[in-house]
């Protein structure tokens, strides 16, 4: 099974994407841990990919596809949920006929819907565990609060350092970021939209609710 993973930054897809990972045995890809990994490893593609990432700007498609299709051939026995990936109209299209010609078919889009200026706050207040990235911590949501460990917060689900990301913090780079999402005429809401239009079943439900509820609605629908 293949899934594509919807939402802005802020609705919580990572944490939804590492529970169907775990549910359905799949390979949970998301293209920011790509990235990292080519910048980690000095790759020629990551050099170049860091400096649009660090100014908040979409990472050209020369650069991006040949990463992501290279990972998604690496899970195509095992089935994989890809979160991040496309990003934009242009990727969808190439995403979709790159997807035909290998023979592998997309199953799901995912896609959680959440209002910009509340994804924004929930963005601000989240904290990253360096264990896991997946594990939830948010400073503003009860549910999910870290847990303070000699007079330190930590991550509430293994006791991990937590960190914010540069970015989280600075309301002009997240919008940048919302802008290229919530776009309909050619970012990610107008690849949400491409697919749509195509025959591949769509899952949406409200980022709204609480994780546990999100969660059981999207298995219901995958069944």
């Amino acid at each position: 099974m293949n899934i594509l993973a919807f939402g802005p930054n802020g609705s919580g897809k990572g944490t939804q994407g590492a529970i169907v990972k775990e549910k359905y045995g799949l390979d949970h890809i998301e293209s920011g841990a790509i990235f990292r990994e080519h910048i980690k490893g000095g790759t020629e593609l990551g050099m170049k990919a860091k400096a649009f990432i660090e100014s908040g700007d979409l990472v050209p498609d020369e650069i991006t596809i040949p990463m992501v299709l290279e990972t998604l051939a690496k899970s195509k026995e095992k089935g994989w949920l890809l979160d991040g990936f496309p990003r934009s109209l242009a990727q969808a299209e190439a995403l979709d006929k790159a997807l035909k010609e290998s023979g592998m078919a997309l199953d799901y889009v995912m896609e959680i819907t959440l209002d910009r200026e509340i994804a924004k706050e929930r963005i601000m207040g989240r904290r990253l565990c360096a264990n896991d990235n997946n594990h939830p911590n948010h400073i503003a949501f009860e549910a999910i609060k870290p847990v303070e460990k000699d007079g330190e917060l930590v991550c509430r689900v293994c006791g991990g350092e937590l960190s914010t990301r540069a970015d989280d913090q600075d309301e002009e780079a997240i919008n940048k970021r919302h802008d290229i999402y919530y776009d309909e005429t050619t970012g990610t809401m107008a690849a949400v939209n491409y697919f749509k239009n195509t025959d591949v079943k769509i899952i949406a439900v409200d980022g709204t609710k609480t994780i546990k509820e999100i969660s059981e609605e999207i298995m219901q629908q995958i069944g």
